[in-house]
């Protein structure tokens, strides 16, 4: 069995909006993370300042839209959110948990 052929990666450059309204898209697709990152040629990073809706905060509302245009079988299927961080940091208020 043989490997699909890899993908070449893409020069790095500044993510627009419009990447950004793909990049959302693609998020709601499920598309894997990775092939996001070799896609743009970007840090991780920017795809959660994305998806967290610190950068090009209007891309999700337009984003929205595209979507429901091109797959408005499955619009009721998604979950249209944020990306959520959630720490990993120990809470000293945990730690009465063992009192």
């Amino acid at each position: 069995m043989t490997n699909p052929p890899e993908v070449p990666a893409a020069a790095p450059r500044p993510l627009s909006e419009a990447d950004a309204i793909d990049i959302w898209i693609a998020r709601w697709l499920r598309v894997r993370r990775r092939d996001l990152l070799q896609r743009y040629g970007c840090d991780p990073r920017r795809l959660y300042e994305i998806w967290e809706g610190t950068r090009f905060p209007a891309a999700q509302a337009k984003a929205r839209t595209v979507f429901a245009e091109r797959y408005p079988t499955i619009v009721d299927r998604v979950d249209f959110g944020h990306h959520r961080r959630y720490s990993r940091a120990i809470d000293p208020a945990q730690l009465g948990l063992f009192d």
